[in-house]
């Protein structure tokens, strides 16, 4: 696990805003139109929307947020959905209390 590189992903307010959605996706984001539940994440569209950024942006995001393994992508047909990737999250929230306390 490379702490710094979470770091650096987690410094930006909307990438952290979106994990902190992903955390209870039922309460934050509707159902998509053709799955109506949350068990493979939520649609990147649907962050998109919530977010009000655009679908390049969004996408970047996501893709950086997969890369050091904080969200678990998911493709369906045509349709890509993220969910929070608790273990990774737990780890990294270890680490940094094993190195900071």
């Amino acid at each position: 696990m490379n702490l710094l590189k979470i770091n650096k992903v987690l410094a930006n307010q909307t990438r952290l805003d979106i994990l902190k959605w992903l955390k209870n996706p039922e309460k934050n984001f509707p159902p998509h139109q053709d799955i109506k539940h949350f068990d493979f994440g939520v649609c990147v569209n649907n962050i998109r929307d919530k977010s009000g950024l655009s679908q390049s942006t969004i996408s970047l995001y996501m893709s950086t947020m997969e890369n050091v393994k904080l969200v678990i992508l998911t493709r369906v047909g045509k349709w890509s959905y993220y969910k929070r990737n608790e273990e990774t999250i737990a780890n990294y929230l270890a680490e940094i209390s094993k190195q900071l306390i």
